[in-house]
């Protein structure tokens, strides 16, 4: 269940990067206030998962997931491109998320 947790987490941090991008530095009001939901939700639903997991463990995952995926989405949403050193360094930390994952006892308490 933890896990689940936070994958919604990472989905509401990623909902919440893409409207900041597209609010366009606040400037317009529907994105900015999925900004805000968003980011209290993925907060919530984050404090929630350190109840039963290590806050360093569940940072790592929350974080390194969420620049993965935002990443993603700014490519196919943004049409931002990423170079070769960009790519590996996030399939390094595709790599650290799943080594703690398959290897760690501290993934959860």
């Amino acid at each position: 269940m933890p896990y689940l947790i936070l994958a919604l987490a990472v989905l509401a941090e990623t909902i919440g990067t893409t409207a900041l991008q597209a609010s366009q530095q606040f400037t317009r009001p529907i994105p900015s206030v999925i900004v805000v939901v968003a980011y209290g939700a993925a907060f919530y639903l984050l404090a929630w998962v350190l109840r039963v997991m290590p806050v360093g463990i569940a940072y790592a995952m929350w974080s390194g997931l969420g620049i993965v995926l935002i990443s993603v989405i700014g490519r196919l949403v943004f049409g931002q491109k990423l170079d070769l050193a960009a790519v590996a360094g996030m399939a390094l930390i595709i790599a650290g998320i799943a080594v703690i994952n398959l290897f760690s006892n501290s993934a959860t308490h």
